[in-house]
């Protein structure tokens, strides 16, 4: 696990203007500046496009032109998004919610006094009964890009779209504990999910059709059918399953979930569908090639966003009340931590994404008919909001913004911005060709030597471009590629290729810095926890009761990495081993044995039936279950796979690890990890192949990762 640093770049026309543009996607997390002294051709060929004119241009790396603020889907969009909308809430520095925007607040950061402004108000209080009431009272000046005035009815509309049952985008404001929420949306479902629960051969159309039922099942025996068998001719192509009938073999390698011998790719396309309560969009993620929406006919696509009520409908959400024109009040059933980051929803205009004749507060009409968003879903592709830029266009791989004069802020002070389609490998060369103003390349020490190579200094900022790093809030993961830590020229499923890559994974446990260091260099550090080292949350070294390792044993044995009761001191090779030392009489003759020697005559023992042996090896399996509690836990992994000596122990240890996982995981992530014992041999991660990955990892690590 690896934090990491990401670079932006900055032409110089554009360097004043860039705080302005701190909260904008990606562009908040480091830059870099081109200077007009150095390059006399870049600098005439960016005042064309910037400084003279009022333009600031920006590279972004694509656009999916899904400019709405309810169903973009990618940061490109958003950040689109974010100059044309503003939010009920606004941040400080820290990313703190500003609850009294109308009068303003001032806080404190790295020593200097800040005051916020905000769209709204809010006021928190926890009630006596346990429920938490948000008191929001919006600014009575705020305007829309075409001059409507922005009301609590608007904030109503934007989250009842967000909280309606065929919501399919990606926020999550439905997680929010609001009271009567759950009744509100329990009380619809979608029409693919009631088709196929059903079954195919239901008989009972009340709630649909027999003709939808028809098409449904139609759709999902040819185009289902189809998207499924990419999925397991991906895993036969790749070696994870065996044959083109192999369903349950591809289901379990692409963590799907089991199915049973002999299914069919039509049963995986079920099992994908059920996973994802027949979201069609949603299950566009598994897809291993060609899209859903291609192979679904279209009609039948959007039964996975067509409400049906199921039961008595409740039309409103009890605790979402409109209190005045300009005034609303949201109740929660409880203290909820992410609440204040949820609840200030992106405000749209209600006249624009909705429908006017649908709204009617006091006779629960919200702008739309519940369950029916096909109107929110038509105005995508030309967003209007009361950000400090309105839309333009959208053409020829650029999005061009203006500058609204009614922003309550005031009118910002670059005229344009154009948000301009380019490859990361591109983005630095065309700020020192000044072709565009900012950009945020990929952070990596060949993306260093590059802007190095620029400035006549040598470093990674200077007169040609000027970078400034900040610390990226979050974190990534070391991962292999098996299209080239591999053996020979197949695909990388063989045993020489997996044991290439389990034996260099053996030295990442010890060389982490080494593989981070080789793509990040000084910009990346490893971390022992899923957090970053730049979040206040984030464990620090110096921490009383600092860890790196899981304890399973806080009174227990010290371990040579310093902490207390490590899992590998109850249930290693070494530690059964020192085990069996103080009760000889389990393995006699144990003292001159090998690690593994006396774990597999403890094993074999106990497997004959030997009490005493059946109690210790009882006792590790506990152990390892304890440590597997807090992996799963903590990483919710698909699968956990037991390996090296202990896997000898068969099928008691793993019914014993199960067991305690069953008692100790949190339900609802327990339960859906896998846990088996591994088939290969004893030290596999390290023989073969190891000889050869050792040198070639210590000389060239960074050929052997994607890091993300």
């Amino acid at each position: 696990m690896k934090n990491t640093k990401q670079a932006i770049a900055l032409a110089s026309a554009a360097a004043l203007s860039v705080g302005m543009l701190a909260g904008c996607g990606g562009a908040a997390s480091s830059a870099a500046t081109a200077s007009s002294e150095s390059n006399s051709t870049a600098t005439a060929e960016a005042s064309t496009t910037a400084a003279s004119d009022g333009t600031l241009v920006l590279a972004e790396t694509g656009f999916e032109s899904k400019f709405s603020p309810f169903f973009a889907a990618s940061a490109s969009d958003q950040d689109v998004i974010d100059l044309t909308q503003i939010a009920l809430l606004g941040a400080d520095r820290k990313g703190e919610m500003v609850l009294n925007g109308i009068e303003g607040e001032t806080r404190e950061y790295n020593g200097t006094d800040y005051t916020y402004h905000g769209p709204a108000d809010c006021v928190v209080t926890e009630n006596a009964d346990g429920t938490v009431t948000y008191d929001i009272k919006l600014r009575e000046d705020l305007k829309f890009s075409d001059g409507e005035p922005v009301t609590i009815d608007d904030v109503i509309f934007s989250m009842y779209v967000f909280l309606d049952p065929t919501y399919d985008g990606s926020a999550t404001m439905y997680s929010t504990p609001i009271v009567g929420l759950d009744e509100y949306r329990n009380s619809m479902t979608t029409l693919s999910k009631l088709i196929a629960e059903a079954g195919e051969d239901n008989t009972d159309n009340t709630n649909f059709t027999a003709e939808q039922q028809k098409a449904f099942w139609d759709a999902v025996n040819d185009g289902g059918v189809k998207f499924a068998q990419e999925i397991i001719d991906y895993c036969v192509e790749n070696g994870a399953a065996a044959d083109a009938n192999d369903a349950a073999g591809a289901a379990s390698a692409w963590n799907l979930g089991e199915l049973p011998a002999g299914a069919t790719a039509k049963d995986m396309f079920e099992l994908i569908g059920a996973n994802y309560d027949w979201n069609f969009s949603a299950m566009e993620a598994e897809t291993a090639g060609t899209a859903l929406s291609d192979l679904i006919p279209e009609d039948v696509y959007a039964y996975s966003t067509t409400g049906v009520n199921v039961g008595d409908a409740v039309a409103s959400v009890a605790g979402i009340v409109k209190t005045g024109d300009y005034s609303m009040t949201v109740t929660l059933t409880e203290v909820n931590a992410t609440a204040i980051y949820q609840l200030p929803v992106t405000v749209c205009p209600m006249h624009y994404y909705g429908e006017t004749d649908k709204y009617d507060y006091d006779n629960n009409m919200f702008g739309f008919v519940k369950g029916d968003l096909s109107h929110v879903k038509s105005v995508t592709s030309t967003p209007v909001g009361s950000g400090p830029y309105t839309f333009e266009s959208w053409s020829n791989g650029a999005v061009t913004l203006q500058k609204n004069p009614t922003y309550w802020k005031g009118e910002p002070k670059i005229d344009t911005v154009i948000w301009r389609e380019m490859t990361d490998e591109d983005k630095i060369p065309g700020v020192v060709s000044g072709t565009i103003d900012v950009t945020d390349p990929s952070y990596s020490k060949e993306a260093a030597e590059q802007i190095k190579e620029a400035n006549s200094n040598g470093e990674i900022s200077g007169d040609t471009i000027q970078t400034d790093l900040v610390a990226n809030l979050g974190y990534g993961y070391v991962g292999f590629n098996a299209n080239r830590v591999k053996v020979g020229d197949g695909n990388g499923g063989d045993e020489a290729s997996k044991d290439l890559r389990k034996a260099i994974a053996t030295i990442i446990a010890v060389y982490r810095d080494v593989a981070v260091d080789s793509y990040y260099g000084e910009f990346a550090n490893v971390i022992n926890y899923p957090i970053s080292d730049t979040s206040w949350a984030a464990p620090r070294v110096t921490d009383e009761g600092y860890k790196v390792a899981f304890s399973v044993d806080v009174n227990g044995k010290p371990c040579d990495c310093g902490n207390i009761g490590c899992l590998e001191r109850y249930c290693s090779a070494n530690a059964i081993h020192e085990r069996l030392n103080e009760q000889p009489s389990i393995v006699p003759g144990c003292e001159a044995m090998t690690h593994a020697q006396a774990c597999t005559a403890l094993f074999a023992k106990a497997a004959a039936g030997d009490k005493a042996a059946m109690d210790l090896t009882s006792e590790v399996a506990r152990y390892i279950g304890y440590g597997a509690v807090n992996i799963i836990n903590a990483f919710n992994p698909t699968h956990i796979v037991l390996g090296d000596i202990i896997s000898q122990a068969g099928q008691p240890l793993l019914d014993e690890v199960k067991k305690v996982v069953r008692e100790r995981t949190i339900p609802e992530v327990g339960h859906d990890t896998k846990i088996t014992l591994s088939n290969l041999p004893t030290d596999a991660t390290v023989s073969g192949a190891a000889a050869v990955a050792i040198t070639n990892f210590l000389e060239h690590p960074s050929m052997f990762f994607d890091v993300a």
